[in-house]
């Protein structure tokens, strides 16, 4: 059976029911139908363990970081202990596009899948009509006088459609582009905003653009927050939603790791950590990415402590990163394998560099072979680093009991998390520590543009807000192509963006871009009504 057909063989409970695993009445809900709702009620005390499962550097195959969160948080429950997934939403762009939906796979997924790979309860679109309001705004002042002197618009118009036509348009006779919601601002603020008010204060915070003298224009001159968090005030609130299982899953927010910060919002992930003993939570992509930005940014942000980390590899993706092609990706290959332990390798560097507890997880697939998976075992074992085998695709929580064992075991062990940088770092030495301990690159190169906006910064008192750095998930360097463990390499800066609101500094390297394109042959070729009217093709 595909994923949609194994969600429909499956019962789900109504959503009160499963809100009472987490000690939440009716009364502390929202409703959505039976099987979606918000959570009114906010976070108590945070008694919770915090648990971050990553990934080594992902492949055009996928390899399985919700699946295994989803099966982890279910496995925690199975053996009688109280956990909660706190999860993102998957953007509509992937979903139509290349990568297909994040509601995991097989006996391991969230439901109901097609509402949380599609509208949901409205969060992104409350995001994008938000940030696009903005956006009207700021053209509406300049059409009726332009009172405030705006000479240089810098905040950009969004879509949750992956769209790279829009990546430069002409707006109102200037050069401008489209962001995918993912990536613009406001999904940032939204998730880093501890609270209603909080928002309101990072939205008016914005710098929307520069007047004729070069000083600062914010969103909060055109008197236009309060109707922004109008539009977002319920958005604000975390969904509930259940795994196969019923376990309770907190979704919410949904920034890209590699063109954001790629984590789930601080509300949620506080509120979970005061209803349940442990929460387990993803960072996009590898650790080079999602997990840096999660430590560094998130963590220090939002004061928390994750508790231990799951670092995801997959057999193919160590082929991948050893070169092999598609074609041959799951014919036996040990030597493979052995060459591709090389970005295994980086990762746990990556991870023994934030001091956090952690272990390292083989997502499973059926054309994995027991020699290959002898060799990842054997060079944890010699490194001293935890291991375990993960089936919950497969077999659901059965797969992941002896993963849940572990992690329970790393949450209690001793923990040094330290994140990389301290906050009042000056944001060039922030930028070093992060090319040098994570991407292991030996120079950076700037472009013009970057250097220009890099002294203005300077300026400014800008300099000490953390950092995002924007580039491709496909390898630690800024280089898709540059597989397996680069280091020593020059890794170049194109352009520099400030995201005062969210409040970070936002780097972008290499190529990358923030509005993705679709492929050749997109999925929503693929994704179809059947004769009864059900939804299929969401893969």
């Amino acid at each position: 059976m595909n994923d949609i057909d194994i969600t429909r063989s499956c019962k789900m409970n109504n959503i009160t029911e499963v809100a009472e695993k987490l000690n939440l009445k009716k009364d502390d809900l929202y409703l959505y139908g039976n099987y979606k709702a918000k959570i009114l009620k906010k976070h108590g005390d945070l008694n919770g363990k915090l648990v971050l499962v990553t990934a080594i550097n992902p492949t055009p195959y996928g390899e399985g970081k919700t699946t295994v969160s989803i099966g982890l948080n279910d496995a925690i429950n199975k053996i009688n202990k109280k956990s909660v997934a706190v999860l993102r939403q998957p953007s509509m762009g992937p979903v139509f596009g290349l990568k297909g939906g994040a509601t995991g796979g097989g006996y391991s997924q969230i439901v109901p899948m097609e509402d949380i790979n599609l509208h949901f309860t409205g969060d992104f679109h409350a995001i994008t009509s938000a940030n696009n309001l903005l956006c009207a705004a700021i053209d509406n002042h300049i059409y009726f006088g332009n009172s405030l002197d705006i000479k240089k618009v810098t905040f950009n118009r969004c879509l949750d459609v992956n769209d790279r036509a829009l990546r430069n348009v002409i707006i109102s006779g200037r050069d401008d582009k489209f962001n995918i919601t993912a990536a613009s601002e406001i999904m940032a603020i939204f998730c880093l905003a501890s609270s209603l008010e909080d928002l309101r204060n990072r939205l008016g915070n914005i710098i929307i653009g520069y007047n004729s003298l070069g000083i600062e224009v914010y969103a909060r001159d055109l008197n236009i927050v309060d109707s922004l968090v109008i539009l977002l005030k319920d958005a604000f609130l975390p969904n509930l939603v259940q795994s196969l299982e019923n376990n309770p899953v907190i979704v919410h927010g949904g920034p890209f790791a590699n063109i954001a910060h790629g984590c789930n919002s601080l509300v949620a992930t506080k509120l979970g950590l005061s209803l349940s003993d442990y929460v387990i939570t993803e960072a996009g992509f590898g650790s080079d990415l999602g997990a840096e930005k999660f430590f560094d940014i998130k963590c220090q942000v939002g004061n928390l402590k994750p508790s231990c980390v799951v670092l995801t590899a997959t057999v193919r993706a160590l082929k991948y990163n050893a070169g092999i092609k598609n074609e041959n990706i799951n014919n036996l290959d040990v030597d493979a394998v052995k060459r591709g332990l090389d970005n295994l390798k980086a990762h746990i560097s990556n991870l023994k560099s934030f001091g956090v507890n952690f272990a390292v997880c083989l997502n499973k697939f059926d054309t994995d072979y027991d020699d290959e998976i002898n060799v990842i075992k054997d060079y944890c074992k010699d490194n001293n680093v935890k291991f375990s085998v993960c089936e919950s695709y497969k077999l659901g929580s059965d797969g992941c009991i002896d993963l849940a064992n572990k992690v329970i075991s790393l949450c209690d062990d001793q923990n040094n998390f330290k994140p990389l940088y301290k906050l009042d770092d000056d944001f060039l030495d922030k930028l070093n520590i992060i090319c040098k301990n994570v991407y292991h690159a030996s120079n950076i190169i700037f472009s013009e543009k970057a250097k220009k906006k890099i002294l203005d910064i300077k300026s400014s008192n800008l300099s000490k807000l953390p950092i995002c750095v924007s580039k491709t998930q496909y390898s630690i360097s800024d280089d898709a192509k540059k597989i397996g463990f680069p280091f020593n390499y020059d890794i170049f800066v194109s352009d520099v963006e400030i995201y005062n609101g969210a409040g970070f500094i936002v780097f972008l390297m290499g190529s990358i871009i923030r509005m993705p394109g679709l492929p050749k042959k997109p999925n929503y070729e693929e994704i179809k009504f059947d004769k009864n009217y059900y939804i299929v093709g969401i893969k």
